[in-house]
């Protein structure tokens, strides 16, 4: 028999795009997914935080300012999809030390940051983002970082 499942990379990694689909965010839609022993224990998108008008409702205020991307996260309604990842766990009493991460975009800075402190030991993503500092942080931390690409 032909094996024709996806590998788990790929299936956690389609998953991620699913939840990207719930995404308010104007400029990118990202999904992210932690996952240990290879069950899924918290997902995010990025979007206003919970009760607060999303960004399709009232606009961009990084694109009204022309922000870059990877620039200055302050300005911003929403959150990342790392950040409401671990938020969720947090909410629901799931320890996530030791887990992997699944994105679909390469974390920023302040992701990187959380995911460090939340005990995260790897990250897999399929796009890279502009930020350089994540990465070498992540690299002092001992994250495995891997980008997937199927």
């Amino acid at each position: 028999m032909n094996d024709i499942r996806p590998s788990w990379d790929e299936y956690f990694m389609n998953i991620t795009k699913q939840v990207s689909q719930r995404s308010t965010c104007l400029r990118r839609k990202i999904g992210a997914l932690l996952v240990c022993d290879k069950r899924i224990l918290a997902t995010g998108y990025n979007g206003a935080p919970s009760g607060i008008k999303h960004c399709y409702d009232v606009g961009c205020l990084r694109e009204e300012k022309g922000i870059a991307s990877g620039e200055r996260h302050e300005l911003c309604r929403g959150l990342h999809a790392e950040q409401n990842a671990i938020i969720q766990a947090a909410l629901y009493g799931v320890a996530v030390k030791g887990a992997s991460i699944y994105s679909t975009h390469q974390p920023c800075v302040l992701c990187a940051k959380m995911l460090i402190n939340a005990g995260i030991t790897e990250i897999f993503y399929e796009e890279g983002y502009p930020d350089s500092l994540s990465e070498e942080l992540l690299s002092e931390a001992g994250i495995k970082v891997k980008k997937l690409s199927f």
